[in-house]
């Protein structure tokens, strides 16, 4: 990859607010994310919903469920914290869910918006990947016969 110039195009610095940083309970809505990270400064918006799919190693699924530790939170906060102060980006948003969560359900939901869209999807994919790998959260997927097995994370 060619190494980009500067951008000198901004009338002010990258924000690089965190707007939105929870693991929660309830629904997790892609657009809640999209809308907290708007800025005027931004020409890009990148989006990711991480949904629950029917199948896993080969192995229908039929739901699963999300159990996190009580720092769960506060390493959510700071993933996107880092990720915020290592990126030019204007915001960040982040939402992981727990609980018992349907095939089509969101489980993950992010947003990051920047001046520019190279800016925005790498922030995006460093986000996601963080909050996978450091986040205290496990999960027992079901089977159709029944049967379950945990993971020791997202």
């Amino acid at each position: 990859m060619s190494e980009r110039p500067v951008d000198d195009s901004r009338l002010t610095a990258p924000a690089r607010r965190v707007v939105l940083a929870e693991v929660r309970g309830g629904p997790v809505d892609v657009a809640e994310c999209a809308a907290a990270v708007e800025d005027d400064a931004a020409g890009a918006v990148v989006t990711f919903g991480g949904v629950v799919r029917n199948h896993d190693a080969g192995r229908a699924v039929t739901e699963i469920e999300y159990v996190g530790h009580p720092t769960a939170g506060d390493v959510v906060a700071q993933v996107a914290a880092d990720v915020a102060a290592r990126f030019p980006v204007d915001a960040v948003a982040v939402v992981h869910r727990t609980g018992t969560l349907a095939v089509g359900d969101v489980a993950l939901a992010a947003a990051v918006s920047a001046a520019h869209r190279a800016e925005a999807f790498a922030a995006t994919a460093e986000l996601v990947e963080e909050v996978k790998r450091r986040l205290p959260v496990w999960k027992r997927q079901v089977f159709p016969d029944g049967s379950h097995e945990w993971t020791g994370s997202a």
